[in-house]
């Protein structure tokens, strides 16, 4: 029987990248989204997994952001039945917070496209199996998880814009926080994150658009394909 996955979707112009939505066809598995900023999340229960998208929010803003609290409780209940969680970004950062760890203003804003180099938990996780040492990360962030992280967590990969790149769940690989964005890494998502986001990377210092718009170019299919492994061997391990 086909999978189904909860997706939680933080802004209208930040869903399932195309990457994502290729790789999950590839797979059988059904994407069923949520846009939580105004849909009430449903019985997870129901559900084989989780996976989380960015957004604007920061995690401590539930003042601000109030369904982040419904959010964080439904994630808890998919750490506790431990059934799968896949988070991108925002979604990393919740599960960092969720998990106990701290997140807060990363070192710098990390936009557009740089090296990541897998750690020594990184090259053991199944995640990442058949992967390069180095990879490209598509990034859009200012907030992170701030080191060290606890004992019962695996650091998975870093760079030199953000220390804590991606974590996983010591005895649970199927739960995984990925602080970049390669799901989304196309053009085409590039192109309407730009666009969606303009005010926030107008902001000094101000990004440069036209080499974050050429460098998707260069690095799509390259993205694809890794993204694509990667999302492969996570299907691959789930419990």
């Amino acid at each position: 029987m086909a999978k189904r996955f909860a997706v939680f979707q933080h802004m209208d112009w930040e869903g399932p990248g195309k990457h994502l939505a290729r790789a999950a066809e590839s797979q059988g598995l059904q994407l069923d989204v949520v846009e939580v900023w105004h849909q009430t999340i449903p019985d997870l229960a129901t559900y084989d997994g989780l996976i989380v998208l960015g957004g604007t929010p920061n995690v401590d803003q539930e003042a601000e952001y109030p369904f982040l609290t419904a959010e964080k409780a439904a994630i808890r209940q998919v750490l506790e039945a431990d059934k799968p969680y896949l988070g991108f970004c925002l979604g990393h950062q919740l599960l960092a917070d969720v998990l106990g760890l701290r997140v807060g203003p990363n070192l710098c804003r990390s936009v557009g496209f740089i090296e990541g180099h897998l750690t020594r938990h990184g090259r053991d996780h199944p995640l990442f199996q058949y992967l390069p040492s180095t990879m490209p990360l598509f990034k859009w962030h200012a907030q992170a998880i701030l080191p060290p992280v606890a004992k019962h967590i695996e650091s998975l990969v870093t760079s030199r814009e953000c220390e804590v790149e991606a974590i996983s769940l010591k005895g649970s690989p199927h739960i995984v926080g990925l602080q970049f964005d390669n799901h989304a890494g196309s053009k085409d998502d590039v192109d309407i994150w730009i666009e969606g986001d303009r005010d926030w990377l107008s902001q000094p210092p101000e990004v440069d658009t036209s080499l974050v718009l050429a460098d998707a170019v260069r690095h799509e299919t390259h993205v694809g394909e890794q993204f694509e492994l990667v999302f492969d061997n996570y299907m691959k391990f789930l419990p």
